[in-house]
C-alpha cells in the first residue's frame, strides 16, 4: 500500500536547503512539525527533513477509487474551546482552520461483543458518560462515577495535560495497573470489559499497562469527540503553512542517515542523497533506537544505549480499508470496538492462527459535515510482527518502491478474506457494500513511519517498571533533543504535548506554557 500522492502537490519546495539552520528537525510527523512552528515562532531558522513523499507521519492519508483513507488519526479528542488540545492548536496556529465533525454525543464508541447482541457506548461529556452507561448497568451507577472521578483526577495530575507548568505528579500514579485499577470498581464483569473496551487505543495488556496511559487516553474524547473531514491530512497541511508563515523550511525526500558528533555536540546531518546540513540545535522526531543508532553507540552511557535497544514495541496492525459502491452502507458516526468475546479485552494482542483477530477497532471517514451515505470504512486489528518474517527484508514506500513479492500479496488477501468474515457477522450484508479492499500490515508502518517492527504507539509502557520506558526529551549530547511517539505519550494530544516538552529544553517550560495560556485568553 502506499500512503498517498495527492496532498503535498500544491507546497511545492522551491526553497534550496541552507548549509546551516538554528534547529534541524528530523522527521515531519506531529512531534517534529509542532517542535518547529513553536521554535521559528521563537525567532529560530528551522529546517525539517522528511524521507517521505508524504509529510506528517502518522497524519498521513491516501487515496483509493477517489476514497480518502486515514494510516493513523480516526478520531481526535479535546477539541472544543477551552479544552487542553484546542488550546495547544489555538497557539500553533491551526484550530481555526480545521475542517471537523463532532461525533454523536450519546455514542463516540460502541463497545460490543459477539457472544452477545447488545452495544454498550461510550458518551461525551462525564454527566452523560454515566447517563448512557447506567442505562445498560442500572445497579451500577456508583461504579461508573467512582471511574470517571478515578480517571479525571488521574488527569489532573498531570501539569501540561492541563497547561499548567508548574507542578510534579506523584510517581505512584506510574504504577497503577489499567486493569487491575478498573476492576476494583465492580464485580461486574460484563462493565469492566465495556470501561476497558477502548484499549485499542493504547494495546492495552493486562499485567502491564498503566492506568494513567488508560486515562490520557479515554479522557479527552469523553471531553469531546471529533473527525477530521475529509482526513488527518489536513492537519500536515495546516501545520505546514503556519510553518511557512514564521518562514521554516521543509524538504521531502530528504533521508537522514547519520548524524556527525564533536565534543559533545551534533554538529551534522547527512542524508542517504549526499547533502549535510549543520546546525545549532537537533530534533529527532524518528524512531529513539534509529536515533540512537544514527548518533553511535559510542557518544551514549552503554547502560542508556542498551535500555533504549531493548525496549519492547507495541504490536503492530493489520488495517483494512473498505471502498462502498456508491449509496449501499450508511454513514455511522461512532467508531466500534468489537470483540469476538467479552473475556478478550485484555488479550486480543494474544492470538494464534485460528483466533485472529479477536477483536478490531472499526471507523469511518467523514467526507462531509451532513452525509447519509460513508465512501469508505476502515478496520484495524492486532497483527504480530512475527507474522510478517518472510518479508521482512523487503522495503516498499511511495519514495522508494519495491515489490515484495507474490506470496505477500498472497498473504494480504488471506487475512483480508478472513477479517471480512468476522466482519461480516457484526455488519451483515456488509460484503455485498464493498466495491475495493485494500490493506496495510506491520510492513506499512515500519516503512513509512520508520517505528521498530512497525510498532503502533511507541514501547510498552509497564506499571510494574515505569522508569524503564521513561526517556527524557533531552539526550546527553549538548544539542540533541527527542520527541514524537516513543517520548512521552502516543496519539495526538499527548504528542504535541510532548514537542512542548522537548521545546521547553530550548525556550523554557514557564515561558511557553505561559505563551500557550496566552492565545486562548
Amino acid at each position: 500500500m502506499c500512503f498517498g500522492r495527492k496532498f503535498n502537490r500544491r507546497i511545492k519546495e522551491k526553497i534550496r536547503m541552507k548549509k546551516h539552520y538554528d534547529v534541524v528537525i528530523v522527521g515531519s510527523g506531529l512531534g517534529g512539525l509542532v517542535s518547529a512552528i513553536i521554535l521559528a515562532k521563537e525567532g529560530y531558522s528551522v529546517c525539517v527533513l522528511e524521507k517521505n513523499n508524504q509529510y506528517g507521519g502518522n497524519l498521513q492519508t491516501f487515496v483509493r477509487d477517489k476514497t480518502i483513507f486515514d494510516t493513523g488519526i480516526h478520531y481526535i479528542g479535546g477539541l472544543s474551546e477551552g479544552q487542553n488540545l484546542y488550546k495547544y492548536f489555538k497557539y500553533i496556529g491551526i484550530i481555526d482552520h480545521l475542517n471537523l465533525k463532532k461525533m454523536d454525543e450519546d455514542a463516540f464508541d460502541i463497545i460490543s461483543f459477539e457472544d452477545e447482541n447488545k452495544e454498550y457506548p461510550h458518551a461525551q461529556g462525564y454527566e452523560n458518560f454515566v447517563n448512557q452507561l447506567v442505562k445498560h448497568f442500572p445497579e451500577e451507577q456508583t461504579s461508573i462515577e467512582n471511574y470517571c472521578a478515578k480517571v479525571k483526577s488521574t488527569c489532573d495530575s498531570f501539569p501540561l495535560y492541563n497547561l499548567q507548568w508548574e507542578g510534579k505528579y506523584d510517581s505512584e500514579i506510574l504504577t497503577l495497573n489499567a486493569k487491575e485499577t478498573i476492576d476494583q470498581f465492580t464485580q461486574n464483569e460484563k462493565l469492566k470489559a465495556v470501561l476497558a473496551g477502548s484499549n485499542f487505543l493504547y494495546a492495552g495488556i493486562a499485567d502491564k499497562s498503566p492506568f494513567y496511559v488508560h486515562a490520557l487516553s479515554v479522557n479527552s474524547y469523553i471531553q469531546s469527540s471529533w473527525r477530521c473531514i475529509n482526513g488527518g491530512s489536513q492537519i500536515t497541511k495546516q501545520l505546514l503553512k503556519q510553518l511557512k508563515k514564521y518562514n521554516g523550511e521543509f524538504f521531502k525526500y530528504k533521508e537522514v542517515i547519520n548524524f556527525s558528533v564533536e565534543n559533545n555536540k551534533v554538529t551534522s546531518a547527512k542524508m542517504k542523497d549526499g547533502t549535510e546540513v549543520s546546525g545549532t540545535y537537533f530534533i529527532s522526531n524518528i524512531e529513539p533506537k534509529t536515533t540512537l543508532k544514527m548518533v553511535g553507540e559510542q557518544n551514549f552511557r552503554k547502560s542508556f544505549y542498551s535500555r533504549i535497544q531493548s525496549l519492547e514495541g507495541v504490536i503492530s496492525a493489520f488495517s483494512l480499508y473498505v471502498v462502498f459502491k456508491p449509496e449501499t452502507f450508511k454513514y455511522i458516526n461512532h467508531n466500534y470496538y468489537h470483540f469476538k468475546n467479552s473475556t478478550d479485552v485484555w488479550n486480543a494482542h494474544d492470538y494464534d492462527e485460528n483466533s485472529w483477530p479477536k477483536a478490531y477497532m472499526a471507523s469511518m471517514n467523514a467526507s462531509k459535515n451532513l452525509e447519509e451515505w460513508a465512501d469508505g470504512m476502515t478496520f484495524i486489528t492486532y497483527m504480530k510482527y512475527d507474522d510478517l518474517l518472510p518479508w521482512v527484508n523487503t522495503f516498499n514506500t511511495t519514495a522508494e518502491e519495491n515489490d515484495r513479492g507474490e506470496s505477500y500479496e498472497e498473504f494480504k488477501s488471506r487475512k483480508a478474506a478472513r477479517f471480512l468474515e468476522e466482519i461480516e457477522i457484526k455488519f451483515p450484508g456488509i460484503k455485498d457494500c464493498i466495491k475495493s479492499v485494500h490493506t496495510s500490515t506491520p510492513l506499512s508502518y515500519r516503512d513509512y513511519i520508520g517505528g521498530h517492527n512497525g510498532n503502533m504507539y511507541g514501547y510498552v509502557k509497564d506499571s510494574n517498571n515505569p522508569m524503564k520506558t521513561f526517556i527524557a526529551p533531552k539526550t546527553k549530547l549538548d544539542n540533541l533533543y527527542l520527541t514524537g511517539q516513543g517520548i512521552n505519550m502516543h496519539g495526538v494530544l499527548g504528542v504535541t504535548i510532548g514537542a512542548v516538552v522537548t521545546c521547553s529544553e530550548i525556550v523554557g517550560k514557564e515561558y511557553l506554557v505561559n505563551k500557550i495560556n496566552q492565545a486562548s485568553e
